[in-house]
């Protein structure tokens, strides 16, 4: 009989969204998936507007990854240790939801979360503003504010402009690694539930790929 166990892995490790969860499972030897590097300015459609719709309650969770701001050079040749172009910052994460060794240089050891750059009306979950250029929030099932259970973004625009939004229900759908309109056919209330109440199918994935 095989013992049943649990491993926190957090979403964003192979979507946009920060959504740590404990996942159970008697699978044996299931490790943290591989960090793809995806942000929300990779997921996002330039061409949706906000409705401006509220919702009720309010959801407050988000959480940090733990990284660090790397000098990587450009167009290294490790071969010949030829060094071409100089070198360039990196934000690297860690796999493992541990904070790096606190060192006497300070960006050794951060944290990378939601970037929040503003609010709308109140410091509430649902008004704060964040940047597309880091994770989204958590998706939920309900929650308050004109960002109700997605978040407010600084989305650009291609002509230059931007507009601050909620994500639309097919962002939403990325962020959980569904396929576009995956949950169309039903009311976007409806959407947004179903998707902050879902998995995340690429974690699902990763630990079936253990049996």
């Amino acid at each position: 009989m095989k013992l049943v166990y649990s491993i926190m892995i957090n979403s964003a490790l192979v979507s946009a969204q920060s959504r740590k969860r404990c996942y159970w499972t008697n699978i044996p030897g299931v490790t943290l998936p591989e960090d793809k590097g995806i942000l929300l300015k990779d997921i996002a459609k330039s061409d949706t507007v906000w409705e401006g719709r509220t919702y009720e309650n309010c959801f407050k969770e988000y959480a940090p990854v733990g990284c660090a701001v790397r000098s990587r050079y450009i167009n290294s040749d490790s071969r010949s240790k030829k060094v071409e172009g100089g070198t360039y910052s990196a934000i690297e994460c860690r796999k493992d939801g541990k904070a790096n060794c606190i060192t006497t240089v300070t960006k050794d050891s951060m944290i990378l979360q939601p970037v929040r750059i503003g609010d709308i009306g109140s410091s509430a979950q649902g008004h704060r503003v964040y940047s597309v250029q880091g994770k989204s929030v958590t998706l939920s099932a309900s929650s308050g504010g004109q960002g109700g259970q997605t978040g407010l973004y600084k989305v650009d625009l291609p002509n230059g402009n931007y507009i601050i939004r909620k994500l639309s229900p097919v962002e939403c759908e990325r962020l959980q690694t569904l396929p576009d309109n995956y949950t169309a056919g039903v009311s976007d209330t409806q959407r947004y539930k179903m998707l902050g109440n879902g998995w995340t199918v690429d974690v699902i994935v990763h630990i079936l790929n253990f049996i």
